[in-house]
């Protein structure tokens, strides 16, 4: 199947029987006393718990096993601030391929532990997406790795899908459902499956509202660059796709908008409820949510997609 295709529900059904050996189900929580302090009904998947601490294990174990013997041979390659190197890093090392990591510099030094650990071959470049680009294109010309791209791409978004497989499976009958929106992988794969399954489901995303290209995509029509932005979710700092960015266009129904106080209030808000360890992006929906309470969502059934957990925790005396 080309890279260039939009992914349908069969898709991710197949992507979902391809990876099941090598991801975890992961479980879907529920708090009593989160529901009561915002007023609706919450089952959070927790992808924090996914191999990597990431849902992004999914698209990088499904495109990986996707290649052709020649390809893998040659080992698989992408750019990516963290999460993402992580997951393909650790998919070609199940795979028994090289992969070949382009970071920037300044990328969270937890996610390059994570990285090296994983066995990846890491190039470090400027933090520029020119910068990325071009570094990647070295690594390629050199190496003849497959490159992998972290949102935009047909494999990836159908392996994305599959936590909403799963959190639909388990749940059934939600009248929300919810992704953070970066690049768009997620939320698009996440579109796909709910608005196959049930039509009449709500899909929203969650967005910073200091990163807020996704939003100003919908908005206008067109795809909207990600411009310099000071969020703590630093893993939503990339712009959409052109597939990502057509999903989304066509079945995601509103992108509510996180200030930044209130990342970090949905944050505390999991972790001192529920016990669970979750990154800022992970946090945003719920955010969004919490910064809307006139959105429509009081007293609804709402899935929300955990999207990871590594946070670099710095402890002090």
């Amino acid at each position: 199947m080309s890279v260039n295709f939009i992914p349908l529900l069969s898709d991710i059904q197949e992507a979902h029987a391809r990876i099941r050996p090598y991801i975890h189900w992961t479980p879907v929580f529920s708090s009593i006393s989160i529901n009561e302090i915002l007023g609706a009904e919450f089952y959070f998947k927790c992808e924090n718990f996914q191999k990597v601490g990431a849902f992004k294990f999914r698209g990088a174990t499904n495109a990986v096993l996707s290649l052709s013997p020649e390809e893998l041979a040659k080992g698989v390659g992408t750019h990516s601030s963290g999460n993402h190197a992580a997951a393909l890093a650790l998919a070609a090392r199940n795979a028994g391929v090289p992969a070949y990591i382009v970071m920037p510099r300044n990328a969270p030094e937890i996610k390059k532990l994570a990285v090296a650990g994983y066995g990846g071959i890491i190039t470090y470049c400027e933090p520029t997406l020119e910068a990325r680009e071009s570094t990647m294109a070295m690594v390629q010309q050199k190496t003849g790795c497959t490159f992998i791209h972290p949102y935009n791409r047909f494999q990836i978004i159908a392996g994305q899908g599959t936590a909403a497989l799963e959190l639909l499976d388990s749940k059934p009958g939600l009248d929300i459902i919810m992704a953070p929106v970066g690049g768009g992988g997620l939320l698009s794969g996440t579109a796909i499956a709910a608005k196959s399954i049930d039509p009449d489901i709500i899909v929203w995303a969650g967005e910073p509202e200091n990163a807020k290209d996704a939003y100003l995509s919908m908005q206008s029509g067109s795809i909207q660059p990600a411009f310099p932005a000071n969020t703590i979710a630093d893993g939503l700092l990339t712009s959409l796709g052109p597939l990502t960015f057509e999903v989304i266009r066509n079945n995601v129904d509103q992108i509510l908008l996180c200030p930044e106080p209130f990342i970090t209030q949905a944050m505390r808000l999991i972790w001192e409820r529920m016990k669970i360890i979750i990154e800022p992006s992970s946090a945003v929906p719920l955010g969004a949510l919490m910064a809307n309470p006139d959105a429509g969502w009081k007293g609804k059934k709402i899935g929300i997609i955990l999207s990871g957990g590594n946070c670099e925790i710095k402890l002090s005396n």
